[in-house]
Parts: C-alpha cells; structure tokens; sequence
C-alpha cells in the first residue's frame, strides 16, 4: 500500500513480554514436561541463558527446547547429580527432516506416527506453555516510544508483525494496546519463519525499502538473507532503542540508513549476546 515496507518482532522487541513468558511460562512448562525438577536450578540456568542472554534468544521455541536440554546436559553440577536430561531424539529428527516447526506440523507428524510419545510430550508442552501464556500475559505496555514510533511510521511505510509467537498471541496483545490499527498484516509462528515471511513480502517494494526491527540475531539473519535492513532493539536496553528509531526511521525513509549508520548499530547489537554461559566461560 505504501512505498516502504518495516517489519517488526513482537515479543522483546515491541512487547516488553520476554521475560514473563520465558520466566514464568516457558520455563515452568519445560521443567515439568520434562522430568527436569532434580536439577530445576540449573535447567533455570539453561534456559533463561539460551532464551534471553544469548545469540539464540528469539529462535523458534522447538529448537531452544532442544539447545537448553543440551546446555543442561553439559554442566558439571547436573554430572554430578547423575541426571541425564532427555534426548529428544525423535524430535531432533523431525527439526532434521525440515518439518514445520509449530503445533500444527507436530500434529501432523502424530497422525502420521501415533505411537510416538516423545512427539506427544513435546506437542503437549508446547500446547500447555499457550494456555500459560493466554492465563499469564496481559495488561503488558508496548516499550516507552513504540506507540510514537509507529503512529508516525505508519503514515509512510506499510507495518507487518513478523513473529515466532502464535497469532492469536500476538492479535490479543497488539489489540489490547490499539496497536493493530497502525499495522497491515500479522504474521505469526503459523505464516513459516521469519525468513520466509520476509521474502513472501519483500518482493512488492523497491531494494533499500524493507526494514526489519527485531531484538535477537535471528531478526537480524532473516532480514539480510533477503536483503532487507536492519534495526536492532538492544536486550536490556529497549528503551534507549525505540528513542534513538526516531532519527534512524527518517534516514530509512530518506535512503539514507544502510551503509556505516546500519553497521555502527549492529556491530554494537552483537557484543550484547554471547555464544556460551558464565558458567562455561570461567
């Protein structure tokens, strides 16, 4: 409809809601579904590390699943305890098989394969930490700035929600702040990965006129394997963020924001998210 198309993640990027799904939904859910209460500290550890402090934060909810049962696995306290988390071995090659990476595939899969109680565990956690999410999460504010920011973008550049969260999720959550008005589409878990979002829609503007703001790297790779700019809301620095998009929306708008103003940002973003643990580093 517009010249200009900007994408936006939601969860810990415009919705200040990262950490009460990690902490409190999440997490509560992989520890119980799981088996993991003997070590519950430490899968604490592993998950918050892998969903909220590190270079996979934002990645799809299968893949983290599998990423902090590993993380688990390796610590020395969880060695020591003789706990041996969960291999997910069936689910590890369903993510191999390239399957969908959502309820609905993880469904499929079990009409294909009824037997499979390791898939049937693993859908009913991912089922459970939505009924957690819809009984836990409301009544949660967009970041200071956002609201500015996306009356005054939305007068020039077409909006879309590009997510890994449900799209029910994210319709309640940008409802109940009058947020959908500003946007044109809402692209959740159930439209593919964010890649995939992204190239379905690039192709209807001109190069240099599609921007992704996300919070996690994976916001960032989606957005330059399809060519599209970058702009990176900073984990634990949110607000600073959205105040400083101001000017960098009217370099956007103006031509003017890819090149040394785009790498001066990312570089930055990505001294913020490392690959391994304190625990691990010493």
């Amino acid at each position: 409809m517009k010249d200009f198309l900007v994408c936006i993640d939601s969860d810990g990027c415009a919705m200040d809601t990262m950490e009460i799904k990690h902490k409190e939904c999440f997490c509560p859910a992989y520890i119980q579904y799981f088996g993991l209460q003997p070590v519950s500290k430490y899968a604490r550890d592993a998950w918050d590390f892998v969903n909220l402090y590190s270079n996979c934060r934002g990645m799809n909810r299968f893949l983290v699943l599998l990423k902090a049962l590993d993380l688990l696995a390796e610590r020395a306290e969880v060695k020591q305890r003789g706990f041996v988390p969960p291999a997910l071995t069936e689910l590890r090659k369903y993510v191999a098989q390239g399957r969908p990476l959502n309820n609905a595939g993880l469904t499929e899969y079990l009409q294909e394969n009824p037997a499979s109680e390791e898939i049937r565990n693993v859908l009913a956690w991912s089922l459970n930490v939505n009924e957690r999410v819809a009984e836990m999460v409301y009544g949660i504010p967009p970041f200071p700035y956002v609201r500015e920011n996306l009356k005054n973008l939305a007068e020039r550049a077409d909006i879309v929600i590009v997510s890994a969260t449900p799209t029910q999720a994210l319709e309640r959550e940008w409802g109940e702040n009058g947020l959908l008005p500003l946007v044109m589409a809402v692209k959740g878990q159930e439209a593919g990965s964010k890649k995939e979002i992204i190239a379905s829609l690039k192709d209807s503007y001109a190069p240099g006129h599609v921007l992704m703001i996300g919070d996690a790297p994976g916001d960032r790779d989606a957005a330059k394997t399809n060519g599209a700019l970058f702009y990176p809301i900073c984990p634990d620095q949110e607000d600073r963020s959205w105040a400083e998009f101001g000017s960098c929306m009217e370099a956007f708008l103006n031509g003017q924001y890819g090149g040394a103003l785009e790498q001066q940002k990312l570089a930055y973003f990505e001294t913020l998210l490392p690959t391994e643990p304190s625990w691990k580093r010493g």
